[in-house]
């Protein structure tokens, strides 16, 4: 009984992660703008690092989440605490390191 009300917890907080498909589309579309800003429109680096799949393989998806939530101290990177949720950073770190949409429509779950 407990094991299966462990795996429904990991279940639900994993589903708690995924934003609504309106959500998406704007996370997809501050990532395309916001970070890109700095991030390089393609994310492929600029005044920020790249965040593709490649330059992201190796990072600790916590520490990404975290970087996203606080920010960078000592950098430019900002803290998006506030305007995003920590299950939609841990969304945007899921969709970056799959190879972050194109298109705002093709968001995923």
């Amino acid at each position: 009984m407990a094991a299966c009300l462990a795996l429904m917890a990991v279940q639900a907080g994993a589903q708690s992660n995924v934003p609504d498909g309106r959500r998406q589309r704007e996370l997809v579309h501050m990532v395309r703008q916001d970070c890109g800003s700095c991030h390089g429109l393609t994310l492929q680096g600029g005044l920020g690092p790249a965040l593709t799949p490649a330059a992201l393989r190796e990072r600790p998806r916590e520490g990404l989440v975290a970087s996203i939530s606080g920010g960078r101290p000592g950098t430019p990177m900002p803290p998006f605490r506030g305007i995003v949720s920590e299950g939609e950073a841990v969304w945007i770190v899921e969709r970056l390191i799959e190879g972050f949409p194109s298109d705002p429509g093709a968001a995923g779950q």
